[in-house]
């Protein structure tokens, strides 16, 4: 399954959409062993989903040497992202680094 939004979401409120997760087959998702090992986890703020993109205001990430910003970050492909996630949520991201060297967004999970 793979993650698409359109930019007409902006102001979409996520949590009225339905997902259940139970039918997924994880086993064919496209994150292997070594992407989650280099895995690294943040705390941040949705600001609004576009396609195949979430613009974040996330903590600064010392493991990545990167300081507190807002940005658009890719979605990898078949991304977690839970469905009740709205635009000002709290969330923590998983960022793993791919083969081009570049961060994106593995996962959203909001935070509790």
């Amino acid at each position: 399954m793979a993650f698409a939004q359109t930019t007409e979401t902006t102001g979409m409120d996520h949590g009225t959409m339905s997902m259940d997760h139970g039918e997924m087959d994880h086993g064919d998702m496209a994150m292997d062993e070594a992407m989650l090992e280099g895995a690294v986890h943040v705390k941040a703020v949705v600001n609004s989903f576009g396609e195949g993109t979430v613009n974040v205001s996330h903590e600064p990430i010392p493991e990545i040497g990167w300081p507190a910003m807002t940005m658009d970050m890719t979605l990898v492909e078949n991304a977690e992202v839970m469905d009740e996630i709205a635009d000002g949520q709290a969330v923590t991201m998983m960022l793993i680094k791919g083969e081009d060297g570049m961060y994106s967004v593995a996962a959203l999970v909001p935070e509790m």
